[in-house]
């Protein structure tokens, strides 16, 4: 069986990306490591040295790994995904939004959809995309 997880790349803000979503999600970030601390160091550039290799962050047994873009290869920003987040309630999925966009942009105001009490899109302060939902329903159901 195949596990599937996601990888996101930033432009040299993994680290306080990380955090914040170690804070905003109740996660725990399982490990962080800077090019300077990996075993082949010396095979990149010093400008690299600080930026972040390789991390993890664990939320709900899902896993959320990132680094940082290598100098050599400028971030293009993130395009074609949304991570998706489901509540089990509209109250949980609000507070949620209400602090991933904090710095960011709402790209759709939290309201009632035929699937879940409450959805809403944002594209948080780091530049990831996100859909928060809670309070899901059956489909159909007005």
């Amino acid at each position: 069986m195949a596990l599937l997880e996601t990888y996101l790349n930033f432009n040299g803000n993994c680290a306080e990306a990380l955090r914040f979503y170690e804070r905003t999600l109740n996660g725990k970030i399982e490990m962080m490591m800077t090019f300077a601390e990996a075993p082949d160091a010396d095979q990149y550039p010093p400008a690299a040295g600080k930026q972040i290799m390789h991390s993890s962050l664990v939320i709900d047994g899902h896993r959320l790994m990132a680094s940082d873009s290598m100098p050599d290869y400028p971030h293009q920003g993130m395009h074609g995904f949304s991570l998706s987040l489901g509540y089990d309630t509209a109250a949980e999925a609000k507070k949620t939004f209400d602090a991933l966009s904090a710095g960011g942009q709402v790209t759709m105001p939290m309201a009632e959809t035929f699937w879940v009490e409450s959805f809403g899109m944002l594209v948080d302060r780091f530049g990831t995309p996100w859909m928060v939902g809670g309070g899901p329903k059956p489909f159909g159901e007005k």
